[in-house]
């Protein structure tokens, strides 16, 4: 009974996740089914339909038809590699697949027996991984409160649950776009720690073949990830004397060792056999570009998804590696944790695609977890507490928010910038004027000082239509004149569109001999399709320039189709 708060906390954080998991579904939002395998999740999970339903991985002939059905490969076919063989190698390798394997015959077993097609594809595969994956990271939850509580109270152990996996955003990758590696990967860090700790504390030749088998199949998750092998290794090395001791354990047990090697090449062995199979060769590069001497901090502190910036909690478990030198993980965390972070900054691709903060580091947060509960430990028995449990409980409160958020995407997955984040901070109602600063960094907060003049109004309808690479012109020819003063453009829009994915209400301003081009996307988080929808944008003009004329005008890359309603520019000068 003496630990029945984190107890409980497991039990709440696994209904908020399945609760995620269902208010993301169609059964809630009216929306087309749920499509888990879509995207990169699509270059994981393509492994076990290839194999166990086509019984073809390598020409892939079946997969034109099921895109075309059910759209999960973005539209280029981007997660296979047509080799000079000719046949096809998949750019992801195939860990996930693996570990998936049992949800997708889950949902095969229901799909053969019921209306649905047994085609890898259909609602039952996609609710067997949706749910799957949480059911990997429930247990994985229970386990790392487990571990936690070796070496901290209940309290300690409660609050840092809820922190790493409501405060953060891992509750996107575990509930909702859960078809990604991070929600399986996660459950592997756990077990890793999990088998770490039995093995130092009664080494057998088990565990030993557990820690090499979980580290393989992680490096064939994601190769990255071989630097779990720090775990591990740098466990009880926290002191001299106690490295000693570490040491000649493992001397003593030397044939642990070729059983960790023998358990990570098993784990390593059904991806070389693929490439052996579709390459000719049991190695192939996928193309993975690295900048270590170069590493892109923005990862860490940018506007775009910064892990500092859009998951602040996550500094605590930065801070909480200075409370952890007594502790026999300390020098795995440090190590583990500093070289994961410098690797996940190097990469070429820093935005790591569409995404809510930096999910790349969501599968190792059962590493942070420890500095994250050895701070909380500390502060709780200072003054500093309470303020601690309220900043705790603030930030934990705006990430579930902000999740919300991203999920509407008002809080978007690639295109953030610090004047837009500013708007929709804790805003439940972004005007169109907000949603503009995706595009445009240009807003005047407050019109009250200045003279408003309406330079172009009207309602008559235009009917706008063209295919790819267009544009139509809405009006153009309205000379500024030259003011002392700085003066802005306010341009107001209500305009009824179908198909409006690439679409951006545009103004060009020319100014002596510069242009200056300002836009605003007709697809936002507040728009829909086929319904009338408002935008509105700033434009400033500086001081003693002179602009001859303005054009105002819609431009689309695909197909638009709508009726612009309404007009209004205004000018605002002092």
């Amino acid at each position: 009974m003496k630990k029945i708060i984190s107890f409980l906390i497991c039990f709440i954080i696994s209904f908020v996740l399945l609760q995620y998991r269902v208010a993301n579904s169609d059964a809630v939002r009216g929306q087309p089914p749920l499509k888990v395998t879509v995207w990169d999740a699509f270059g994981y999970y393509v492994y076990l339909p290839s194999i166990y339903i086509y019984h073809d991985y390598k020409q892939l002939n079946w997969l034109p038809a099921i895109d075309k059905k059910y759209a999960v490969t973005g539209g280029d076919g981007y997660q296979a590699i047509k080799l000079d063989n000719g046949n096809y190698t998949f750019k992801y390798l195939g860990g996930v697949a693996i570990l998936e394997t049992p949800f997708f015959f889950i949902g095969h077993f229901i799909a053969q027996h019921s209306k649905y097609p047994p085609d890898g594809f259909s609602p039952p595969y996609q609710y067997a991984l949706g749910f799957g994956v949480i059911f990997y990271c429930i247990i994985a939850i229970f386990l790392l409160r487990k571990i936690l509580l070796l070496y901290f109270s209940d309290l300690t152990t409660a609050i840092t649950l809820l922190v790493v996996c409501l405060g953060t955003n891992f509750i996107q990758y575990a509930a909702v776009d859960n078809g990604q590696s991070h929600g399986y990967i996660f459950p592997l860090y756990v077990l890793v720690l999990y088998a770490t700790l039995q093995w130092h504390r009664k080494p057998a030749w088990v565990w030993a073949l557990l820690i090499g088998y979980i580290i393989g199949l992680s490096m064939i998750c994601r190769p990255t990830e071989a630097i779990m092998l720090f775990i591990p290794l740098l466990w009880n090395t926290h002191n001299k004397e106690v490295a000693r001791q570490k040491w000649a354990l493992v001397k003593q047990h030397k044939n642990h060792l070729a059983l960790a090697a023998l358990g990570g090449f098993a784990g390593i062995l059904p991806q070389l056999l693929y490439w052996k199979v579709t390459t000719g060769s049991f190695i192939f590069d996928v193309g993975s570009k690295w900048d270590f001497l170069n590493p892109h901090f923005r990862v860490l502190f940018g506007w775009e998804k910064g892990w500092f910036i859009y998951t602040p909690i996550t500094l605590f478990f930065i801070a909480g590696m200075f409370f952890i030198k007594q502790f026999p993980f300390k020098k795995s965390v440090l190590w583990f944790c500093l070289l994961n972070i410098y690797i996940i900054i190097a990469w070429s691709e820093w935005r790591y695609g569409g995404s809510y903060s930096t999910r790349a580091l969501v599968q190792s947060y059962p590493l942070f977890a420890l500095p994250m509960a050895a701070i909380t430990e500390w502060v709780g028995q200072t003054k500093w507490r309470w303020p601690f449990y309220i900043l705790c409980a603030y930030l934990l409160c705006v990430n579930l928010f902000q999740v919300n958020q991203y999920n509407r995407t008002v809080l978007h997955y690639d295109d953030m910038n610090r004047r837009y984040y500013g708007r929709i901070y804790l805003n439940r109602h972004p005007t169109p004027v907000d949603m503009s600063l995706l595009d445009n960094d240009e807003v005047l907060n407050d019109e009250s000082p200045y003279r408003k003049k309406t330079i172009l109004h009207t309602d008559s309808v235009f009917h706008v239509h063209f295919d790819g690479n267009s544009s139509f012109t809405l009006s153009q020819g309205y000379p500024l004149g030259l003011s002392e003063q700085k003066r802005w453009l306010k341009v107001e829009a209500e305009i009824y569109s179908l198909g409006f994915w690439q679409s951006y209400l545009n103004l060009d301003l020319k100014c002596g001999d510069s242009l200056k081009h300002t836009r605003a996307r007709l697809f936002n988080a507040i728009s829909q399709d086929g319904h009338d929808n408002k935008y509105a944008f700033y434009v400033s003009i500086p001081a003693y320039l002179k602009c001859d004329d303005f054009k105002l005008y819609i431009t689309d890359a695909f197909t638009f189709d709508g009726d612009v309603h309404k007009i209004t520019v205004t000018e605002f000068d002092k």
